[in-house]
């Protein structure tokens, strides 16, 4: 699977319960195929757009701790960086709101799938 900066570490939060980070590195490590397997849900060795949304939807609910509907930094802390959180915070708000996560989560998958055939593999 190719490496998506916010993704992955949400990703690897999800499902390892902390960020696996290469040494020296600010990009998280490559998935365990059973982290792949978690979002290929129909079994078709990609994950498509639909999984993808619908995975990083339910990753949102999660990380809302205080279920008000956006991500504050202290939500975030364990899983992004102070410059990841403001670059998906578009409106710089000091929140994240359910919209700029998935914009922001969209756009990474958008430039993950490089042959365009809208999966990741």
């Amino acid at each position: 699977m190719k490496t998506l900066p916010l993704v992955m570490a949400i990703i690897l939060y999800q499902y390892a319960g902390a960020l696996a980070q290469q040494p020296g590195s600010q990009q998280p490590a490559s998935m365990y195929q059973g982290q792949m397997d978690r979002l290929d849900v129909n079994s078709s060795k990609t994950v498509d757009r639909s999984e993808y949304e619908a995975f990083m939807g339910t990753a949102f609910v999660s990380l809302d701790k205080n279920k008000d509907g956006n991500l504050k930094a202290d939500e975030t802390v364990q899983i992004l960086t102070v410059e990841q959180f403001t670059l998906t915070d578009a409106n710089h708000d000091g929140r994240i709101t359910k919209s700029e996560f998935m914009q922001r989560v969209m756009a990474d998958f958008a430039t993950a799938d490089r042959d365009r055939n809208g999966n990741l593999q």
